[in-house]
C-alpha cells in the first residue's frame, strides 16, 4: 500500500527510538475499570520516573498529559541512558487507542545545563481524507512549504515550535503534528500547539 512507503520514510526515527530490546513497557488500564473512569494512568510519566529521570520529568508529565487526554488506552516504549539516567536524552513512544482510531506519539527529552530541558514531540496519526482536504479545513492561515510533491509543512506565527507535516498517503493521509522548545523549565510557559 502506498501510505506503507510514506511511514517508511519515519523508519530511521523509530530505528533510533527501539535501539535496545530491554525497554520499559506497561499496558494501561482498560475501560470499564474503576482507575479508567477516572482517566488512564499516565504510563509515560509513570516510566520516566521509575527510570530516575527527574531534571526533565515535570516536561515529560505536562508532555505527556497532553498525549493521552481524551484516550481509551495507551501502551509506552521508552529508552535512557541507563548508566547516567538523569543525565542523558530519555526516547519514548506511545501507542494511544481513540474510540474507533489510534495514533503514535513519540517524545524525546534532553537534559541541558542549568536544570532545562530541550524537548520534541510528535503525533503520528492517518486520516482517510485527502492531504489536501485537511489542509483547507484544519490549517487555515499556515505557510506551506512542499518537501516532496507528496509531502508538505504547514506552520504558523501563532504555534511557535510547531509544524504540522501532510503525507499523501492515498487513500488517505498519514499526519505528523511536531513540536519542539529548547531550555525548557518548570517556570517557562510551554505553549504546546492544541491537537485538531
Amino acid at each position: 500500500m502506498p501510505w506503507l512507503a510514506a511511514i517508511g520514510l519515519l523508519l530511521p526515527l523509530f530505528l533510533l527510538l527501539l535501539s535496545t530490546l530491554a525497554n520499559a513497557q506497561m499496558k494501561a488500564d482498560l475501560p470499564g475499570n474503576k482507575a479508567a473512569a477516572a482517566g488512564p494512568k499516565n504510563l509515560l510519566a509513570e516510566a520516566a520516573r521509575s527510570v530516575g529521570i527527574k531534571q526533565c520529568q515535570p516536561a515529560i508529565n505536562r508532555l505527556s498529559a497532553l498525549a493521552i487526554s481524551g484516550t481509551g488506552a495507551h501502551d509506552v516504549l521508552v529508552d535512557w541512558d541507563r548508566a547516567h539516567p538523569d543525565k542523558g536524552p530519555f526516547f519514548s513512544l506511545t501507542g494511544i487507542e481513540y474510540a474507533g482510531a489510534s495514533a503514535a506519539v513519540s517524545i524525546t527529552a534532553v537534559p541541558q545545563d542549568g536544570g532545562a530541558c530541550s524537548v520534541s514531540a510528535e503525533r503520528i496519526s492517518i486520516a482517510p481524507y485527502s492531504c489536501k482536504s485537511i489542509a483547507e479545513t484544519e490549517l487555515k492561515g499556515y505557510s506551506a512549504t512542499p518537501l516532496l510533491p507528496t509531502f508538505t509543512v504547514y506552520v504558523s506565527p501563532t504555534e511557535p515550535g510547531g509544524s504540522v507535516s501532510l503525507v499523501d498517503s492515498p487513500p488517505g493521509c498519514l499526519i505528523i503534528r511536531r513540536y519542539v522548545q529548547y531550555n525548557w523549565t518548570e517556570q517557562t510557559k510551554m505553549s504546546v500547539p492544541a491537537r485538531k
